[in-house]
């Protein structure tokens, strides 16, 4: 009885690995076609309908169109757009998915700022996109991230 509940608790561990490396695709996908400055990669994280908005440091929340944004990356040299993340926490039901990662930014080799995102995502077509940005920035109390 003990190696039946061993094998199946390996099992979930290793389905939930999975799921979580499909969740976290499209967030490496978009941060790595920033860094090549790839507009068509950053484009393939999103969901058609996404939204991307930052919160101000008076609170405000800022909205982007994403296609303006997708566009800005290809103004960029490869290595110049370098956002380096740590994912905290996912969470799922069903198709969403919730994901918190922290994060410092670099522009051409420097640390500009810092700070945190929150994504939402939806399982479209059984691929994960993301359909909801929305961060934090500050210049102040920021950790490298390696």
């Amino acid at each position: 009885m003990n190696k039946i509940m061993a094998f199946l608790v390996l099992i979930s561990i290793s389905c939930l690995g999975q799921q979580n490396t499909d969740i976290e695709k499209p967030i490496r996908n978009l941060f790595l076609g920033m860094k090549n400055a790839d507009p068509e990669l950053v484009k393939s994280a999103f969901a058609e309908s996404a939204v991307l908005q930052t919160i101000t440091k008076d609170g405000t929340v800022k909205s982007d169109g994403i296609s303006d944004f997708i566009a800005s990356v290809s103004k960029f040299t490869k290595g110049d757009l370098d956002e380096r993340i740590i994912v905290e926490a996912i969470h799922t039901d069903g198709n969403l998915a919730t994901v918190f990662t922290p994060y410092s930014f670099y522009l051409k080799g420097k640390l500009s700022h810092c700070g945190a995102n929150s994504f939402q995502l939806v399982k479209q077509n059984n691929e994960w996109k993301i359909q909801y940005i929305i961060d934090t920035r500050r210049k102040d109390n920021c950790k490298e991230i390696q």
